[in-house]
Protein backbone atom coordinates (compact mmCIF):
# COMPACT_ATOMS: atom_id res chain seq x y z
CA UNK A 1 0.00 0.00 0.00
CA UNK A 2 2.81 2.36 0.91
CA UNK A 3 4.47 1.53 -2.40
CA UNK A 4 1.21 2.30 -4.25
CA UNK A 5 0.84 5.62 -2.47
CA UNK A 6 4.44 6.44 -3.20
CA UNK A 7 3.89 5.67 -6.88
CA UNK A 8 0.74 7.79 -6.97
CA UNK A 9 2.59 10.68 -5.35
CA UNK A 10 5.33 10.35 -7.89
CA UNK A 11 2.78 10.38 -10.70
CA UNK A 12 1.12 13.38 -9.12
CA UNK A 13 4.40 15.19 -9.31
CA UNK A 14 5.33 13.96 -12.76
CA UNK A 15 2.09 14.84 -14.56
CA UNK A 16 2.18 18.55 -13.67
CA UNK A 17 5.85 18.60 -14.69
CA UNK A 18 4.95 17.27 -18.14
CA UNK A 19 2.09 19.76 -18.37
CA UNK A 20 4.43 22.62 -17.50
CA UNK A 21 6.92 21.45 -20.11
CA UNK A 22 4.19 21.22 -22.76
CA UNK A 23 2.93 24.68 -21.88
CA UNK A 24 6.50 26.01 -22.03
CA UNK A 25 6.78 24.69 -25.60
CA UNK A 26 3.42 26.12 -26.71
CA UNK A 27 3.66 28.16 -29.88
CA UNK A 28 7.01 26.76 -31.00
CA UNK A 29 7.53 25.42 -34.53
CA UNK A 30 10.15 22.85 -35.47
CA UNK A 31 12.85 24.20 -37.78
CA UNK A 32 14.42 20.80 -38.54
CA UNK A 33 12.71 17.52 -39.39
CA UNK A 34 15.47 15.36 -37.89
CA UNK A 35 16.00 13.50 -41.17
CA UNK A 36 17.36 15.76 -43.90
CA UNK A 37 18.13 19.39 -44.69
CA UNK A 38 14.71 20.29 -46.09
CA UNK A 39 14.15 23.97 -45.29
CA UNK A 40 17.89 24.71 -45.12
CA UNK A 41 20.43 25.81 -47.74
CA UNK A 42 24.21 25.46 -47.58
CA UNK A 43 27.23 23.64 -48.98
CA UNK A 44 26.41 19.94 -49.47
CA UNK A 45 30.13 19.23 -49.02
CA UNK A 46 30.12 20.61 -45.49
CA UNK A 47 26.61 20.08 -44.11
CA UNK A 48 24.68 16.87 -43.58
CA UNK A 49 22.44 15.09 -41.09
CA UNK A 50 24.15 12.57 -38.80
CA UNK A 51 22.51 10.74 -35.92
CA UNK A 52 19.43 12.94 -36.19
CA UNK A 53 21.42 16.19 -35.91
CA UNK A 54 22.38 18.89 -38.40
CA UNK A 55 26.10 18.39 -38.77
CA UNK A 56 28.67 20.81 -40.12
CA UNK A 57 32.12 19.38 -40.64
CA UNK A 58 35.40 20.60 -42.10
CA UNK A 59 38.31 18.28 -42.86
CA UNK A 60 41.73 18.60 -44.49
CA UNK A 61 40.16 17.28 -47.68
CA UNK A 62 37.11 19.53 -47.44
CA UNK A 63 37.96 22.76 -45.63
CA UNK A 64 35.78 25.88 -45.58
CA UNK A 65 37.30 28.44 -47.93
CA UNK A 66 35.75 31.18 -45.80
CA UNK A 67 33.15 31.34 -43.06
CA UNK A 68 30.11 29.66 -44.54
CA UNK A 69 26.60 29.01 -43.24
CA UNK A 70 23.60 26.73 -43.39
CA UNK A 71 20.68 29.09 -43.97
CA UNK A 72 17.13 28.50 -42.75
CA UNK A 73 14.89 29.26 -45.73
CA UNK A 74 11.51 29.47 -44.02
CA UNK A 75 11.44 33.10 -43.00
CA UNK A 76 13.19 36.17 -41.66
CA UNK A 77 11.91 36.55 -38.12
CA UNK A 78 11.89 39.83 -36.26
CA UNK A 79 10.77 39.23 -32.68
CA UNK A 80 11.20 35.59 -31.69
CA UNK A 81 12.51 33.02 -29.26
CA UNK A 82 14.67 30.27 -30.72
CA UNK A 83 15.77 27.14 -28.88
CA UNK A 84 18.26 24.47 -29.90
CA UNK A 85 20.91 22.12 -28.62
CA UNK A 86 24.48 22.25 -29.90
CA UNK A 87 27.72 20.36 -29.62
CA UNK A 88 31.07 21.56 -30.98
CA UNK A 89 34.30 19.56 -31.20
CA UNK A 90 37.78 20.51 -32.42
CA UNK A 91 39.29 17.87 -34.72
CA UNK A 92 42.77 19.41 -34.81
CA UNK A 93 45.85 19.61 -32.62
CA UNK A 94 45.35 23.26 -31.60
CA UNK A 95 41.88 22.81 -30.14
CA UNK A 96 40.21 25.38 -32.40
CA UNK A 97 36.55 25.13 -33.37
CA UNK A 98 34.19 28.05 -33.78
CA UNK A 99 30.57 28.34 -34.83
CA UNK A 100 27.42 30.24 -33.97
CA UNK A 101 23.76 30.86 -34.65
CA UNK A 102 23.14 33.84 -36.89
CA UNK A 103 19.91 35.76 -36.39
CA UNK A 104 18.39 38.89 -37.87
CA UNK A 105 21.12 38.47 -40.48
CA UNK A 106 21.49 38.85 -44.23
CA UNK A 107 23.14 36.93 -47.06
CA UNK A 108 26.12 38.84 -48.46
CA UNK A 109 27.55 36.20 -50.78
CA UNK A 110 24.94 33.71 -52.03
CA UNK A 111 27.46 31.67 -54.03
CA UNK A 112 29.13 30.44 -50.81
CA UNK A 113 26.27 30.95 -48.35
CA UNK A 114 28.08 33.80 -46.57
CA UNK A 115 26.05 35.69 -43.97
CA UNK A 116 26.49 38.89 -41.97
CA UNK A 117 24.72 39.96 -38.78
CA UNK A 118 24.09 39.06 -35.14
CA UNK A 119 25.66 35.79 -34.01
CA UNK A 120 25.13 33.82 -30.81
CA UNK A 121 28.72 32.69 -30.50
CA UNK A 122 30.07 29.23 -29.63
CA UNK A 123 33.49 27.59 -29.68
CA UNK A 124 35.48 24.65 -28.34
CA UNK A 125 37.64 26.99 -26.26
CA UNK A 126 36.93 28.95 -23.05
CA UNK A 127 36.47 32.51 -24.30
CA UNK A 128 33.57 33.19 -26.64
CA UNK A 129 30.67 30.77 -26.15
CA UNK A 130 27.56 32.69 -25.11
CA UNK A 131 28.80 36.04 -26.37
CA UNK A 132 27.12 38.22 -28.97
CA UNK A 133 29.23 38.79 -32.08
CA UNK A 134 28.24 40.61 -35.25
CA UNK A 135 29.66 38.76 -38.22
CA UNK A 136 31.31 40.98 -40.85
CA UNK A 137 30.00 44.11 -39.16
CA UNK A 138 30.64 45.52 -35.67
CA UNK A 139 32.49 42.55 -34.18
CA UNK A 140 32.07 41.68 -30.50
CA UNK A 141 29.00 43.43 -29.12
CA UNK A 142 28.91 41.75 -25.72
CA UNK A 143 31.20 39.26 -24.03
CA UNK A 144 29.86 36.48 -21.87
CA UNK A 145 28.41 37.86 -18.64
CA UNK A 146 27.93 41.42 -19.88
CA UNK A 147 24.88 43.66 -20.02
CA UNK A 148 25.57 46.17 -22.80
CA UNK A 149 23.89 49.28 -24.14
CA UNK A 150 24.92 50.21 -27.69
CA UNK A 151 24.27 53.94 -28.00
CA UNK A 152 22.93 55.64 -31.12
CA UNK A 153 26.46 56.69 -32.09
CA UNK A 154 27.72 53.10 -31.83
CA UNK A 155 29.52 53.46 -28.52
CA UNK A 156 29.20 50.37 -26.34
CA UNK A 157 28.58 50.80 -22.63
CA UNK A 158 28.75 47.90 -20.18
CA UNK A 159 25.83 48.64 -17.86
CA UNK A 160 25.91 45.58 -15.63
CA UNK A 161 26.99 42.01 -15.02
CA UNK A 162 25.23 38.68 -15.36
CA UNK A 163 28.05 36.89 -13.61
CA UNK A 164 31.75 36.22 -13.92
CA UNK A 165 32.70 34.98 -17.40
CA UNK A 166 34.75 32.15 -15.92
CA UNK A 167 31.95 31.01 -13.65
CA UNK A 168 29.50 31.05 -16.55
CA UNK A 169 31.95 29.02 -18.63
CA UNK A 170 31.69 26.27 -16.00
CA UNK A 171 27.98 25.95 -16.91
CA UNK A 172 28.95 24.98 -20.47
CA UNK A 173 29.58 21.31 -21.26
CA UNK A 174 32.69 21.31 -23.45
CA UNK A 175 32.46 18.74 -26.23
CA UNK A 176 28.96 17.70 -25.18
CA UNK A 177 25.41 18.86 -25.78
CA UNK A 178 24.31 22.29 -24.53
CA UNK A 179 20.98 24.08 -24.76
CA UNK A 180 20.99 27.52 -26.40
CA UNK A 181 18.09 29.99 -26.16
CA UNK A 182 18.02 33.23 -28.14
CA UNK A 183 15.37 35.88 -27.48
CA UNK A 184 15.05 38.94 -29.71
CA UNK A 185 12.36 41.49 -29.01
CA UNK A 186 12.60 44.95 -30.47
CA UNK A 187 16.17 46.13 -29.93
CA UNK A 188 16.60 43.90 -26.85
CA UNK A 189 18.68 40.75 -27.37
CA UNK A 190 19.23 37.99 -24.82
CA UNK A 191 21.12 34.69 -24.97
CA UNK A 192 21.02 31.77 -22.53
CA UNK A 193 22.98 28.51 -22.31
CA UNK A 194 21.81 25.64 -20.10
CA UNK A 195 19.40 27.98 -18.34
CA UNK A 196 22.02 30.63 -17.51
CA UNK A 197 21.79 34.08 -19.10
CA UNK A 198 25.00 34.86 -20.96
CA UNK A 199 24.42 38.34 -22.45
CA UNK A 200 21.85 41.13 -22.40
CA UNK A 201 22.12 43.78 -25.11
CA UNK A 202 20.05 46.82 -26.04
CA UNK A 203 21.04 48.03 -29.52
CA UNK A 204 20.11 51.67 -30.16
CA UNK A 205 22.38 52.19 -33.18
CA UNK A 206 19.52 52.39 -35.67
CA UNK A 207 21.60 52.40 -38.85
CA UNK A 208 23.24 49.10 -37.82
CA UNK A 209 20.70 47.34 -35.60
CA UNK A 210 18.66 44.75 -37.49
CA UNK A 211 14.94 44.41 -36.83
CA UNK A 212 14.56 41.12 -38.73
CA UNK A 213 16.55 38.77 -40.91
CA UNK A 214 17.58 35.22 -41.64
CA UNK A 215 18.67 32.53 -39.22
CA UNK A 216 21.76 30.51 -40.11
CA UNK A 217 24.33 28.14 -38.60
CA UNK A 218 28.06 28.84 -39.01
CA UNK A 219 31.09 26.80 -40.01
CA UNK A 220 34.30 28.73 -39.41
CA UNK A 221 37.16 28.77 -41.90
CA UNK A 222 40.86 28.40 -41.24
CA UNK A 223 44.13 26.96 -42.52
CA UNK A 224 44.39 23.18 -43.03
CA UNK A 225 45.58 21.34 -39.97
CA UNK A 226 44.32 24.02 -37.60
CA UNK A 227 40.58 24.36 -38.20
CA UNK A 228 39.12 20.88 -38.77
CA UNK A 229 35.98 20.76 -36.66
CA UNK A 230 32.52 19.31 -36.16
CA UNK A 231 29.48 21.23 -34.96
CA UNK A 232 26.04 19.70 -34.50
CA UNK A 233 22.58 21.12 -33.85
CA UNK A 234 19.35 19.38 -32.89
CA UNK A 235 15.92 20.16 -31.46
CA UNK A 236 15.79 23.49 -33.32
CA UNK A 237 12.47 25.25 -32.80
CA UNK A 238 11.22 28.80 -32.91
CA UNK A 239 8.32 30.86 -31.68
CA UNK A 240 7.83 34.01 -33.74
CA UNK A 241 5.92 36.90 -32.32
CA UNK A 242 3.26 38.31 -34.65
CA UNK A 243 4.85 40.88 -36.89
CA UNK A 244 1.83 43.12 -36.64
CA UNK A 245 1.40 42.76 -40.40
CA UNK A 246 -2.12 41.65 -41.23
CA UNK A 247 -3.25 40.69 -44.74
CA UNK A 248 -6.94 40.47 -45.52
CA UNK A 249 -8.06 38.43 -48.55
CA UNK A 250 -11.55 38.93 -49.94
CA UNK A 251 -12.68 36.16 -52.29
CA UNK A 252 -15.76 36.66 -54.43
CA UNK A 253 -18.66 34.25 -55.02
CA UNK A 254 -18.21 31.27 -57.38
CA UNK A 255 -17.84 32.19 -61.04
CA UNK A 256 -17.17 30.44 -64.36
CA UNK A 257 -16.54 26.72 -64.73
CA UNK A 258 -14.54 24.28 -62.63
CA UNK A 259 -10.89 25.26 -62.34
CA UNK A 260 -11.60 28.82 -63.45
CA UNK A 261 -12.07 31.86 -61.22
CA UNK A 262 -11.54 29.72 -58.12
CA UNK A 263 -11.41 32.80 -55.94
CA UNK A 264 -11.80 31.14 -52.57
CA UNK A 265 -9.40 28.25 -53.29
CA UNK A 266 -6.82 30.64 -54.73
CA UNK A 267 -6.91 32.96 -51.73
CA UNK A 268 -6.73 30.06 -49.29
CA UNK A 269 -3.78 28.61 -51.17
CA UNK A 270 -1.93 31.94 -51.05
CA UNK A 271 -2.77 32.21 -47.36
CA UNK A 272 -1.38 28.72 -46.73
CA UNK A 273 1.86 29.55 -48.54
CA UNK A 274 2.33 32.75 -46.55
CA UNK A 275 1.58 31.15 -43.20
CA UNK A 276 3.94 28.26 -43.88
CA UNK A 277 6.83 30.36 -45.08
CA UNK A 278 6.59 33.83 -43.53
CA UNK A 279 6.68 33.44 -39.75
CA UNK A 280 4.65 35.91 -37.74
CA UNK A 281 2.41 37.11 -40.57
CA UNK A 282 -1.32 37.33 -39.86
CA UNK A 283 -3.80 36.43 -42.58
CA UNK A 284 -7.55 36.08 -42.89
CA UNK A 285 -9.69 35.02 -45.87
CA UNK A 286 -13.28 36.18 -46.26
CA UNK A 287 -15.08 33.97 -48.76
CA UNK A 288 -18.05 34.34 -51.11
CA UNK A 289 -18.22 38.11 -51.20
CA UNK A 290 -17.67 41.21 -49.15
CA UNK A 291 -17.24 40.58 -45.41
CA UNK A 292 -20.24 41.44 -43.26
CA UNK A 293 -18.07 41.72 -40.16
CA UNK A 294 -17.75 45.43 -39.37
CA UNK A 295 -14.28 44.80 -37.98
CA UNK A 296 -13.01 42.68 -40.89
CA UNK A 297 -10.40 45.21 -41.96
CA UNK A 298 -9.33 46.37 -38.50
CA UNK A 299 -5.55 46.47 -38.30
CA UNK A 300 -5.09 45.49 -41.94
CA UNK A 301 -1.77 46.29 -43.59
CA UNK A 302 -2.87 45.00 -46.98
CA UNK A 303 -6.12 44.09 -48.70
CA UNK A 304 -6.14 41.57 -51.56
CA UNK A 305 -9.24 41.26 -53.76
CA UNK A 306 -9.92 38.20 -55.94
CA UNK A 307 -13.42 38.40 -57.42
CA UNK A 308 -15.53 39.21 -60.45
CA UNK A 309 -15.26 42.73 -61.80
CA UNK A 310 -17.44 45.02 -63.85
CA UNK A 311 -20.65 46.54 -62.53
CA UNK A 312 -21.11 43.60 -60.15
CA UNK A 313 -17.68 44.08 -58.58
CA UNK A 314 -18.20 43.59 -54.82
CA UNK A 315 -15.93 46.56 -54.10
CA UNK A 316 -18.35 48.85 -55.98
CA UNK A 317 -21.43 47.88 -54.00
CA UNK A 318 -22.94 49.82 -51.08
CA UNK A 319 -20.26 51.78 -49.18
CA UNK A 320 -17.39 49.41 -49.95
CA UNK A 321 -15.36 51.95 -51.92
CA UNK A 322 -15.64 54.30 -48.97
CA UNK A 323 -14.43 51.52 -46.67
CA UNK A 324 -11.44 50.92 -48.88
CA UNK A 325 -10.76 54.64 -49.18
CA UNK A 326 -10.50 54.98 -45.43
CA UNK A 327 -7.97 52.14 -45.38
CA UNK A 328 -5.98 53.64 -48.23
CA UNK A 329 -5.82 56.96 -46.36
CA UNK A 330 -4.00 55.05 -43.62
CA UNK A 331 -1.44 53.71 -46.08
CA UNK A 332 -2.87 50.18 -46.34
CA UNK A 333 -1.62 48.22 -49.35
CA UNK A 334 -4.05 47.26 -52.11
CA UNK A 335 -3.90 44.38 -54.59
CA UNK A 336 -6.29 42.97 -57.16
CA UNK A 337 -6.01 39.61 -58.87
CA UNK A 338 -7.42 38.87 -62.34
CA UNK A 339 -11.02 40.03 -62.88
CA UNK A 340 -10.85 42.12 -59.70
CA UNK A 341 -8.69 44.65 -61.60
CA UNK A 342 -11.81 45.73 -63.50
CA UNK A 343 -14.00 48.37 -61.85
CA UNK A 344 -16.21 50.47 -64.11
CA UNK A 345 -15.20 53.73 -65.70
CA UNK A 346 -18.21 55.38 -64.06
CA UNK A 347 -17.53 53.98 -60.58
CA UNK A 348 -14.30 52.77 -59.09
CA UNK A 349 -11.78 53.39 -61.85
CA UNK A 350 -10.53 56.71 -60.48
CA UNK A 351 -10.13 55.12 -57.03
CA UNK A 352 -8.35 52.05 -58.38
CA UNK A 353 -5.94 54.28 -60.29
CA UNK A 354 -5.21 56.17 -57.07
CA UNK A 355 -4.77 53.03 -54.98
CA UNK A 356 -3.25 50.53 -57.42
CA UNK A 357 -1.96 52.68 -60.28
CA UNK A 358 -3.82 50.78 -62.98
CA UNK A 359 -7.10 49.14 -63.92
CA UNK A 360 -8.92 47.37 -66.74
CA UNK A 361 -10.98 49.84 -68.77
CA UNK A 362 -13.62 48.64 -71.23
CA UNK A 363 -13.11 49.71 -74.86
CA UNK A 364 -9.41 50.22 -74.04
CA UNK A 365 -8.17 47.02 -72.35
CA UNK A 366 -8.66 43.48 -73.64
CA UNK A 367 -8.90 39.98 -72.10
CA UNK A 368 -7.64 37.34 -74.57
CA UNK A 369 -6.22 33.96 -73.60
CA UNK A 370 -2.60 33.57 -74.69
CA UNK A 371 0.78 32.26 -73.66
CA UNK A 372 2.87 35.11 -72.30
CA UNK A 373 6.66 34.80 -72.36
CA UNK A 374 8.12 36.86 -69.53
CA UNK A 375 11.69 36.78 -70.82
CA UNK A 376 13.02 39.70 -68.81
CA UNK A 377 12.22 40.86 -65.29
CA UNK A 378 12.89 44.17 -63.54
CA UNK A 379 15.05 44.57 -60.46
CA UNK A 380 12.34 44.90 -57.82
CA UNK A 381 11.56 43.17 -54.49
CA UNK A 382 8.56 41.50 -56.14
CA UNK A 383 10.81 39.68 -58.63
CA UNK A 384 13.20 38.30 -56.01
CA UNK A 385 13.78 34.62 -56.68
CA UNK A 386 11.69 34.73 -59.86
CA UNK A 387 13.24 33.49 -63.09
CA UNK A 388 11.95 34.13 -66.64
CA UNK A 389 8.98 31.94 -67.44
CA UNK A 390 6.04 31.55 -69.80
CA UNK A 391 2.51 30.52 -69.00
CA UNK A 392 -0.88 30.38 -70.67
CA UNK A 393 -3.60 32.43 -69.03
CA UNK A 394 -6.33 34.94 -69.73
CA UNK A 395 -3.85 37.79 -69.56
CA UNK A 396 -5.60 41.15 -69.69
CA UNK A 397 -3.48 43.90 -71.18
CA UNK A 398 -3.43 47.44 -72.53
CA UNK A 399 -4.46 48.52 -69.06
CA UNK A 400 -5.32 52.07 -68.09
CA UNK A 401 -2.47 53.41 -65.98
CA UNK A 402 -1.53 56.58 -64.20
CA UNK A 403 -0.38 59.32 -66.63
CA UNK A 404 3.20 58.71 -67.79
CA UNK A 405 3.26 55.53 -65.67
CA UNK A 406 4.26 57.70 -62.71
CA UNK A 407 5.00 55.57 -59.65
CA UNK A 408 4.49 52.34 -61.60
CA UNK A 409 7.02 49.55 -62.12
CA UNK A 410 5.99 46.94 -64.71
CA UNK A 411 6.62 43.54 -63.10
CA UNK A 412 5.48 41.13 -65.82
CA UNK A 413 5.55 42.34 -69.43
CA UNK A 414 5.36 40.42 -72.68
CA UNK A 415 4.75 41.04 -76.36
CA UNK A 416 1.23 39.92 -77.19
CA UNK A 417 0.98 37.76 -80.33
CA UNK A 418 -1.18 38.83 -83.26
CA UNK A 419 -3.64 36.06 -82.36
CA UNK A 420 -4.80 38.10 -79.36
CA UNK A 421 -6.51 40.39 -81.87
CA UNK A 422 -8.50 37.66 -83.65
CA UNK A 423 -11.78 38.74 -82.09
CA UNK A 424 -13.84 41.66 -83.40
CA UNK A 425 -13.86 44.97 -81.60
CA UNK A 426 -15.87 45.02 -78.42
CA UNK A 427 -15.79 46.22 -74.81
CA UNK A 428 -13.32 43.48 -73.80
CA UNK A 429 -12.11 42.09 -77.12
CA UNK A 430 -10.56 44.83 -79.22
CA UNK A 431 -10.33 48.49 -80.19
CA UNK A 432 -8.18 50.56 -82.57
CA UNK A 433 -5.71 51.64 -79.88
CA UNK A 434 -4.87 48.14 -78.66
CA UNK A 435 -4.69 46.80 -82.23
CA UNK A 436 -2.12 49.44 -83.05
CA UNK A 437 -0.08 48.58 -79.93
CA UNK A 438 -0.07 44.86 -80.77
CA UNK A 439 0.86 45.57 -84.38
CA UNK A 440 3.87 47.56 -83.14
CA UNK A 441 4.88 44.69 -80.82
CA UNK A 442 4.87 46.98 -77.82
CA UNK A 443 5.39 44.90 -74.63
CA UNK A 444 2.17 44.71 -72.65
CA UNK A 445 2.13 45.01 -68.85
CA UNK A 446 0.22 42.20 -67.15
CA UNK A 447 1.42 42.75 -63.56
CA UNK A 448 2.68 45.91 -61.93
CA UNK A 449 3.72 47.55 -58.67
CA UNK A 450 2.63 51.04 -57.70
CA UNK A 451 4.11 53.39 -55.10
CA UNK A 452 1.44 55.87 -54.10
CA UNK A 453 2.34 59.49 -53.36
CA UNK A 454 1.04 59.00 -49.80
CA UNK A 455 3.49 56.13 -49.22
CA UNK A 456 1.00 53.32 -49.70
CA UNK A 457 1.55 50.56 -52.25
CA UNK A 458 -0.49 48.76 -54.88
CA UNK A 459 -0.10 45.60 -56.93
CA UNK A 460 -2.10 44.32 -59.87
CA UNK A 461 -2.05 40.95 -61.63
CA UNK A 462 -4.23 40.33 -64.66
CA UNK A 463 -3.68 36.56 -64.84
CA UNK A 464 -4.98 33.72 -62.61
CA UNK A 465 -8.05 32.83 -64.65
CA UNK A 466 -6.88 29.20 -64.42
CA UNK A 467 -6.51 27.88 -60.88
CA UNK A 468 -3.88 25.35 -61.98
CA UNK A 469 -1.47 28.21 -62.66
CA UNK A 470 -0.90 28.58 -58.91
CA UNK A 471 1.13 25.39 -59.29
CA UNK A 472 3.74 27.30 -61.30
CA UNK A 473 6.48 28.33 -58.86
CA UNK A 474 7.39 31.57 -60.63
CA UNK A 475 3.80 32.66 -61.18
CA UNK A 476 2.95 31.99 -57.53
CA UNK A 477 6.10 33.63 -56.20
CA UNK A 478 5.37 36.89 -58.05
CA UNK A 479 2.03 37.15 -56.27
CA UNK A 480 3.30 36.10 -52.84
CA UNK A 481 6.17 38.58 -53.10
CA UNK A 482 3.75 41.25 -54.30
CA UNK A 483 1.47 40.72 -51.32
CA UNK A 484 4.37 41.05 -48.88
CA UNK A 485 5.59 44.15 -50.69
CA UNK A 486 2.29 46.01 -50.47
CA UNK A 487 2.09 45.09 -46.76
CA UNK A 488 5.60 46.56 -46.33
CA UNK A 489 7.05 43.26 -45.22
CA UNK A 490 10.61 42.80 -46.41
CA UNK A 491 10.63 40.29 -49.27
CA UNK A 492 13.23 37.51 -48.65
CA UNK A 493 16.34 37.62 -50.87
CA UNK A 494 15.08 34.61 -52.84
CA UNK A 495 11.43 35.53 -52.59
CA UNK A 496 8.77 33.59 -50.72
CA UNK A 497 9.77 29.94 -50.99
CA UNK A 498 6.72 27.70 -51.15
CA UNK A 499 5.71 24.28 -52.38
CA UNK A 500 2.31 23.45 -53.83
CA UNK A 501 1.20 19.87 -54.46
CA UNK A 502 -1.59 18.50 -56.65
CA UNK A 503 -3.57 17.94 -53.46
CA UNK A 504 -3.08 21.59 -52.50
CA UNK A 505 -4.50 22.65 -55.88
CA UNK A 506 -7.56 20.44 -55.36
CA UNK A 507 -8.28 21.82 -51.90
CA UNK A 508 -11.17 24.22 -51.25
CA UNK A 509 -12.49 24.24 -54.85
CA UNK A 510 -16.05 25.49 -55.20
CA UNK A 511 -18.76 23.03 -56.15
CA UNK A 512 -19.70 24.23 -59.62
CA UNK A 513 -21.66 21.18 -60.69
CA UNK A 514 -24.83 23.27 -60.88
CA UNK A 515 -23.26 26.18 -62.75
Amino acid sequence: MKKLLSTMCMLGLVVPAFQAQAQDEAGFTNMFNGKDLTGWAGSPDLWSVQDGAITGQTTKEKPAAENTFLIWTNGQPGDFEMRCSFRIVANNNVGFANSGVQYRSKVVKPSYWVVAGYQADMEAGPNYTGGLYEEKMRGILASRGQKVLIHADGQKEVTGSLGDAGDLQKEIHNGDWNDYVIIAKGNHLQQFINGKQMIDVVDEQKESAAAFGIIALQLHAGPPGRCEMTVQFKDLRIKVEPSGKKIVFVAGPPSHGPGEHEYRAGCMLLEKCLKANVPGIQTVVYSYGWPTDAHAFDGADAVVLSMDGGSGHPALQDNHLEQLGQLMDKGVGFACIHYAVEPTKEKGESEFLQWMGGAFEVNWSVNPTWTANFATLPDHPITRGVTPFEIKDEWYFHMRFQPDMKGITPILSAVAPDSTMDRPDGEHSGNPAVRDAVAQHIPQVTAWAYERPDGGRGFGLTGAHYHKNWGNDNFRKVVLNGILWIAKVDVPPNGVQSTVTDEDLKANLDDKSRN
